[in-house]
């Protein structure tokens, strides 16, 4: 089956989008595993969140690490990974949209640039750059 106009793009972005939040889930979980507990313990407690994906293997001994309020005070707590990826969405929304802003700024700086050096005089000598 061909893949043609809306229907292939918007499978090309489905699949750029998982691409995007699993390369995302290995950036923090390979920096996760890199921090030592110290830091791991702040990041909790700033965040409320308990453990990263909430891996059975460092799940006890990241337990018995762990300060977060919600630990003590409600018997759930939210993951730290979903809340790292949805700061770090947030935070790349707002990049996009400042990046955008300047390349579309930059496209109409060209266009004028372009149209008014192409614009000519009719009282100055038109030779007299050459």
């Amino acid at each position: 089956m061909v893949c043609g106009g809306f229907a292939c793009s918007e499978n090309i972005l489905c699949v750029l989008n998982m691409i995007y939040i699993i390369r995302g889930k290995d950036v923090i979980s390979t920096y996760w595993l890199l921090m030592n507990n110290k830091i791991q313990n702040e990041l909790e407690t700033s965040l409320d969140c308990f453990d990263l994906f909430n891996s059975m293997a460092l799940y006890l001994q990241d337990y018995a690490f762990c300060a977060a309020c919600c630990k003590t005070h409600s018997s759930k707590c939210h993951v730290c990974g979903n809340k790292f990826l949805k700061h770090s969405d947030e935070a790349l929304k707002i990049l996009g949209g400042i990046g955008l802003f300047f390349s579309f700024t930059e496209i109409l700086g060209v266009w004028l640039a372009i149209r008014f050096w192409i614009q000519k005089d009719l009282q100055t000598n038109p030779r007299g750059f050459l």
